[in-house]
């Protein structure tokens, strides 16, 4: 019988017998690991409640002594960085260098917000009219929602709830149910480095777990990161309550290879941009553009011989490029498209769908998979595969390379590569994307600056990271202030206050 993995509440591991549970699989092996429960309406009252009593005694500590508690985390997430890596990998398959890689990225976040007292800064003038002063300061919003995915259960989690707490709010998170632990050890870490009980508390489960929490009465704002009908549902819940929301979805990320590109270069970082992680990344290069039909072939024939050298294996082998993907269910639907993809014309160059692991027949394991030929009505282009696919669509000008990204519904990130000065600022410019790299495969902004994409890829006016995080996770409050002497005349004023005494 398998471990079942608690909630965390009030500082306190929560498990209820009677509740419903869902099975956390290996993907290495394809055996279940542990089970987590279904946090039911109850539940997520006995949360919220904790959450709100934690609220009103941590926002009125002072943001200096919260940074204290942040550089105390950073260090513990160090020291811990370890054990982390390998809790991520067990549950999600990635490696081990990959997800250290993701986990330095979340430390990033607590580094920057360790400055929270410059990030509340307000804005004061002094004598806008004869004794009167006017100041702005930004105030917590009380209980935050977060839903994070399962690609990335530290590096995401952090990016939402570090910054809600560090401005003064407390932190309800539900973490994906296919890699859940790893957001548990967040949670303890932060209690042994000073977070007082019931600010940041972590609920499993499932969308009725999801949807209890964004209709209760005290959660006050939501974010997500998921597929775009899930983070659309969201959102529009949310903000159907009177909730503030931001929300992530997904991506169909575009590399456009222009023909003065060193192919190496551009080559070596596509195999890494679109099978790191086995593409299952919000941020994977998963379509290339290629302009003219002499750069496609001079791509491909570069590619090929770079792909036939991935090393897949379990994500805690030594020497390993890329793991199994997440779930039986993922791996199914990943060569069903590629089938389709050949079905309806394209070239398939490498199938990945003839990689058998010789030791672990039963883990979720492909191989790279890259497709030529492609045409923007094929469902290979059409989805978010969210695997190691890698489509190559081949246009004859670089006018032609930004219409077809801009035609495209997602607009999470994209890249161009190229040596052109000219070429790379026009696309930089006139690209319909949130994130733009220039010979940079994955453009992830360090974190002050901010992270989020563009039409169907995000929900909401604010991104993630800096001072975009600290704005969607406080309110403003404008004082203007008075201090009359005592033989000042006592006046009525029946008029609009102009601040200006002559005019």
């Amino acid at each position: 019988m398998v471990d079942v993995l608690p909630h965390i509440i009030g500082g306190e591991d929560v498990v209820r017998d009677s509740s419903a549970r869902i099975q956390v699989d290996n993907p290495a092996i394809g055996e279940p690991i542990l089970d987590v429960q279904i946090a039911d309406a109850a539940l997520c009252d006995e949360a919220v409640s904790t959450a709100l009593q934690a609220f009103q005694l941590w926002s009125k500590v002072p943001p200096v002594k919260r940074a204290q508690v942040l550089f105390k985390y950073r260090t513990l997430l160090l020291s811990h960085q370890e054990e982390l890596a390998r809790l991520v990998t067990l549950e999600h398959g990635k490696t081990l260098e990959d997800a250290h890689g993701s986990i330095s990225r979340a430390i990033e976040v607590v580094e920057l917000h360790t400055g929270i007292l410059q990030g509340l800064q307000g804005d004061h003038s002094s004598e806008v009219a004869t004794g009167i002063d006017c100041w702005t300061v930004r105030e917590p919003l009380g209980v935050c929602l977060g839903v994070s995915p399962f690609n990335f259960p530290v590096m995401v989690p952090v990016w939402m709830f570090i910054p809600a707490i560090a401005a003064g709010n407390a932190f309800i998170l539900k973490p994906s149910e296919q890699t859940p632990s790893a957001t548990n050890f967040l949670c303890h870490l932060l209690h042994e480095a000073g977070l007082p009980p019931g600010v940041l508390q972590v609920l499993h489960g499932d969308k009725s777990t999801v949807d209890a929490l964004i209709k209760h009465r005290d959660i006050q704002t939501a974010t997500a990161v998921a597929s775009t009908p899930v983070a659309e549902s969201i959102y529009v819940e949310a903000t159907k309550q009177g909730k503030r929301a931001h929300t992530f979805g997904s991506a169909k990320n575009h590399a456009v290879v222009m023909p003065d590109a060193d192919m190496v270069q551009t080559a070596s970082a596509l195999v890494g941009a679109a099978y790191g992680s086995a593409g299952e990344r919000c941020m994977a290069i998963s379509a290339v553009v290629a302009v003219g039909d002499e750069t496609a072939d001079k791509l491909i024939e570069t590619l090929k011989p770079q792909i036939a050298k991935i090393r897949i294996d379990k994500g805690d082998a030594k020497e390993v490029d890329m793991g199994p993907v997440i779930s039986h269910k993922q791996l199914e639907r990943i060569h069903e498209l590629i089938g389709a993809g050949v079905s309806q014309g394209a070239t398939l160059v490498t199938d990945g769908r003839s990689f058998k692991h010789q030791e672990l027949a039963g883990g979720y394991f492909t191989g790279a998979t890259l497709f030529d030929h492609v045409t923007e009505a094929m469902s290979v282009y059409q989805e978010e595969i969210f695997g190691p696919v890698l489509v190559v669509l081949r246009v004859q000008s670089f006018e032609d390379a930004l219409a077809l990204v801009n035609r495209n519904l997602y607009g999470n990130g994209t890249a161009i590569f190229t040596r052109s000065g000219y070429y790379a600022n026009a696309y930089a410019k006139q690209v319909q994307v949130g994130m733009v790299g220039i010979n940079v495969p994955i453009p992830v902004p360090i974190a002050s600056h901010p992270f989020g994409g563009w039409k169907r890829s995000s929900f909401g006016d604010t991104n993630m990271h800096g001072k975009e995080s600290i704005h969607f996770y406080t309110k403003r409050k404008t004082v203007t202030a008075r201090w009359p002497t005592q033989d000042q005349e006592a006046t009525q004023a029946f008029v609009m206050p102009t601040h200006v005494e002559d005019r």
